[in-house]
């Protein structure tokens, strides 16, 4: 166990910084340090470097409060903007996590600005210097290359020895002996020289012969040099042989341009590499030492797949190099910072300005230490397919609003932009691990937009956008611009709904969705595709990687027009809008966000679904199985409200959980819901007044739905009316419905792990969530290893403060449920990193698989679409082959196919789901017939039918021959494109 300091400082030596780094803790495989840089000097430093060494088998992986550029296993972290500057007896400290195999060996060789960590000197000689060869032979010269050698204070020059001569001195790694003689054996060797000119050991030597004058040619260049495969930390290589004249020796492999191993055949395995990528050539050697020239050069990426840190199953835009490692660990994992292993999204809305004098909301306000990524809600499309936040006016709260009268609220000089933007950027600076995105869309604007005076412009929006490819493009190069503009680290989209079920979405936008409905899955994955792309290029240009995210529906009725989501190979990570389960678009009163199903749905159960599918799909952890099924854990995160939901004149029920609520007059229904979309559902009889007081407008008039922000509801809960509700335009001296009557009494159901009020004399439920229901789905995050937690929205978020209410106390603004967030995720264990539970296969195959025909809206039950198979592997997938699939838990294990093939499915989960759904996957395992089979370039389809949807199948396994490959359709970490088979 390595648990000693990187350096230990001594007062003799203390006459300037001085660092040492430190094991906090060490476990199986994987250790946590902290490295603490010392200003003993006298005066202030301006910055500050720290190098080391790592051993071979420890690999680093994420770090907080530095910047980290590494090399092999030499590490050099930087100060941030806020730590390098370090008074007089001062300190300044960062961390790093690394993992690694047997025993954990260094730091070594640390230096700080150069000099040695410890502050004394050092005088050490310099390292041999190695890999010494030839790369040039004539009858009278040899021309040698060699690897650089390591000194404390820097290599000064190199002496190359013919036998014990000094034959060529030389300040690079490379050099040229001449007057030699023609057919002679020589013996070269080299060492180093450092500033103090003190001598390295030679290195290993080199023997070459000399050619005789005008006789034998070098050898031919080796042809069609490939990867045959990549496996685990190793490529194997595989060449056509050269020739020679006089037979050929021998063949050098080099690695990133230096010799990795010498071989007498024509193929090679190349082992011990770290994840990443690597460029290979091959020479030949003839018996006299000549070489032929490089073959052609291939690339293979190990451990980590194409682009180095790139997330299991995250598609890479072909021919491009996204910077993955800038936001992603060596395994695939997002770096956050110190104590949070898991997300906690925020949405920051750009309403709570406070100029409208309700309650207002502002960056300053948000709690940057407990949050990991921020969503700003929102940005539109405009109408000339742009993504805008409107046009650059004082009243502008994204780019143009200023609040001199807020302390912590002034704006950044040095931004050419103000308003929230400006204030996000000036906290981002002072917590640089936390990641911005710009949220666009949302309910009501993914069909339209609101202007600048406040009104709603029924654009068509992502509806409109999405018809052709050209707006398409024109839409995702003005976000690329965007992001670059104002400093976010990604997009979110927030399209609510690409799917083809008829009357999904907002209302308004009905006249764009409606007619579309049968082609707009496709303009969505269109959409998201070119977003990728273009993010990718951008990212590999500017030396970052861009998000993309999306927030996603949890509902099972929509997700059924929404084909497979075949989004999910674009995202970095979905955001799982599990919220919204039940509201007074109908009357059937329901938690709002439950956690798990009971079995007692009356929704659920009026609609046959227990019976038809023997779960329920109004709950998170259905959702979350629906898209566990296509991608892994860690790239999932589901949402929590911090707002409430409710009804009133509720009947039946237990405290009026399963209980009914119609709206007496069913003529007067929301847009949208009961006999406005033809549906002889009732529409909900929603709370109002002080019930009520989040609530949007519908021709002005307040829609009744219980909105509340949950520092409302906990006055409520507590017999407090509030001080703020003339803000919200409440007047309880006119108006009953703004009074406050009756107790709220808080009820909690444990199976769901949802709580709600009821008040039993006004017969009103509002669904809520709180302490206890937010540890729960906490712990249910942190267990199952899911990403994290996405919030809408911070600001409704809930703390006592004694002073308000003429010093007696009422609940408002806080950070106390995201608290129970941080508390119940800052020491989980990194989260699921990838799709498959099981070990899979190495090698690949250019085979793709995708669900395609769908048929739309509600003729889409039971769900038919096809599995259409395209072979570009280069061989014939015969029959017999078998295809194995996973896919969630979230539809029964009764898939079924209709083409003659034969198709199983080993069940994860069977039964209801009451309390969740006890596995991830369904197991499934299609065979080709023995009588066809699928040609190189050819194509098989086969007609599915299941019952609830799901999610692209994952984790592919292709089998015949004796062998197993994974599919390019999975775009697995540990393959690379250059291990293809084709």
């Amino acid at each position: 166990m390595f648990g000693l300091s990187v350096a230990i400082t001594t007062p003799a030596h203390a006459a300037g910084p001085t660092a040492a780094c430190r094991t906090v803790q060490e476990w199986g495989g994987g250790a946590q340090y902290t490295c603490t840089i010392t200003n003993s000097g006298t005066g202030a430093t301006s910055g500050w470097k720290l190098e080391f060494d790592l051993g071979s088998n420890v690999r680093m992986g994420s770090y907080w409060d530095a910047s980290l550029t590494s090399s092999g296993t030499h590490h050099t972290f930087t100060n941030r903007n806020y730590n390098g500057t370090i008074s007089p007896g001062g300190t300044a400290s960062f961390g790093f996590l690394v993992s690694f195999t047997g025993t954990l060996s260094g730091p070594e060789n640390c230096k700080l600005d150069g000099q040695p960590c410890d502050g004394g000197p050092s005088d050490a000689p310099p390292s041999a210097p190695a890999n010494l060869r030839t790369t040039e032979v004539t009858p009278t010269s040899v021309s040698l290359a060699w690897d650089a050698a390591s000194d404390d204070q820097g290599v000064k020059n190199y002496d190359v020895l013919n036998g014990s001569a000094v034959a060529a001195t030389a300040t690079g790694t490379t050099a040229t002996v001449s007057g030699l003689t023609a057919n002679t054996r020589y013996t070269f060797t080299v060492r180093a020289r450092d500033t103090s000119d003190q001598l390295s050991e030679v290195g290993a030597p080199v023997t070459v012969t000399t050619p005789g004058s005008g006789e034998d040619a070098p050898p031919s260049k080796p042809a069609e040099l490939r990867v045959s495969s990549t496996e685990g930390d190793t490529v194997k290589l595989a060449w056509n042989a050269a020739t020679d004249d006089n037979g050929v020796a021998g063949y050098d492999v080099l690695q990133n341009g230096s010799v990795a191993q010498s071989v007498t055949g024509t193929t090679a395995s190349v082992s011990g590499l770290r994840p990443g990528s690597y460029r290979f050539a091959v020479r030949a050697k003839d018996s006299i030492g000549q070489f032929s020239e490089l073959s052609n050069e291939v690339t293979a990426t190990v451990g980590a797949g194409t682009g180095g840190c790139r997330p299991d199953g995250l598609y890479q835009t072909p021919g491009v190099t996204p910077a993955y490692c800038e936001v992603y660990d060596q395994d695939g994992r997002e770096k956050m910072g110190d104590g949070h292993p898991r997300r906690a999204i925020g949405y920051f809305t750009s309403w709570r300005t406070g100029k409208d004098k309700k309650p207002r909301y502002l960056a300053n306000d948000i709690p940057w230490d407990k949050v990991t990524h921020l969503n700003y809600a929102f940005a539109h499309v405009d109408e000339q397919n742009k993504v805008s936040v409107g046009g650059d006016k004082p009243t502008n709260p994204a780019i143009g609003m200023e609040w001199p009268e807020v302390p912590g609220a002034e704006m950044d000089p040095s931004l050419p932009y103000k308003g929230h933007f400006n204030l996000l950027n000036k906290y981002k600076k002072q917590h640089p691990n936390v990641k911005t995105l710009i949220s666009i869309g949302g309910w009501a604007e993914s069909g339209g937009y609101i202007d600048d005076n406040g009104n709603r412009v029924a654009s068509g929006g992502f509806y409109t956008m999405t018809d052709t490819q050209a707006k398409i493009n024109t839409f995702a190069d003005s976000v690329v611009e965007f992001l670059r503009k104002y400093g976010f680290n990604g997009a979110d989209i927030d399209y609510e709904y690409a799917t083809s079920m008829q009357y999904a979405g907002h209302p308004d936008d009905f006249t764009f969705s409606n007619p579309r409905r049968a082609k707009l899955m496709a303009g969505y994955v269109a959409l998201m595709k070119t977003l990728r792309e273009k993010l990718d290029a951008a990212g590999a240009a500017d030396g970052k990687h861009y998000l993309l995210t999306a927030a996603v529906s949890a509902s099972g009725w929509i997700l059924r027009g929404h084909d497979s989501y075949q989004v999910v190979p674009y995202l970095d990570y979905a955001n799982i809008m599990s919220y919204d389960l039940h509201g007074t678009w109908n009357h059937f009163v329901g938690p709002n966000a439950a956690l798990y199903d009971d079995g007692k749905d009356n929704e659920q159960q009026e609609g046959g679904v227990y019976n038809a599918y023997g779960m329920g799909y109004l709950n998170t952890d259905w959702a979350y199985h629906y898209f566990r099924g296509s991608m892994q854990a860690g790239r999932i995160n589901i949402g929590v409200p911090f707002y409430t939901r409710g009804w009133k004149n509720v009947q039946g029920g237990t405290n009026g959980l399963w209980g009914k609520s119609a709206l007496p007059d069913q003529k007067q229904c929301p847009k949208g819901t009961a006999g406005d979309v033809g549906s002889t559902t009732p529409c909900g009889d929603g709370g109002i007044g002080i019930d009520n007081i989040w609530h949007d407008l519908e021709n002005g008039k307040e829609m009744a739905s219980g909105s509340n922000p949950m520092w409302h509801a906990k006055n409520l809960e507590k017999g407090l009316q509030g001080t703020y509700i003339g803000d919200y335009g409440l007047d309880p001296a006119n108006d009953p419905d703004d009074r406050l009557v009756g107790t709220y009494t808080r009820n909690y159901n444990s199976t769901m792990k949802t709580p709600w009020l009821w008040n039993a004399t006004e017969k009103v439920f509002l669904s809520t969530e709180d302490e206890e229901s937010l540890a729960a789905k906490a712990k249910y995050v942190a267990d199952k290893g899911i990403g994290g937690i996405m919030i809408w929205e911070l600001s409704g978020d809930y703390a006592w403060d004694p002073a308000r209410n003429d010093g007696k106390g009422e609940y408002f603004m806080g950070k106390t449920l995201i608290n129970v967030i941080h508390d119940g995720l800052k020491n989980a264990a990194p989260y699921g990193n990838l799709k498959s539970s099981t070990t899979m296969p190495t090698d690949v195959l250019d085979v793709k698989v995708d669900l395609v025909n769908f048929p739309v809206g509600d003729a889409n039950y039971p769900i038919t679409p096809k599995m259409r198979i395209t072979n570009n592997s280069g061989q014939t997938i015969p029959g017999g082959a078998t295809f194995k699939f996973d896919y969630g838990t979230s539809a029964p294990a009764s898939m079924t196919q209709q083409t003659g093939w034969t198709l199983s499915v080993q069940a994860g989960h069977t039964g209801n789901n009451v309390g969740g759904l006890k596995g991830d996957f369904q197991k499934a395992t299609l065979t080709v017939p023995s009588y066809t089979s699928i040609p190189n370039g050819g194509s098989a389809t086969i007609a599915l039918s299941y019952q609830l949807p799901i999610a692209t199948p994952s984790n592919f396994v292709l089998t015949f021959g004796g062998k197993s490959y994974v599919l390019t359709q999975d775009s697995p970490r540990s393959t690379s494109v250059g291990g293809l088979r084709r």
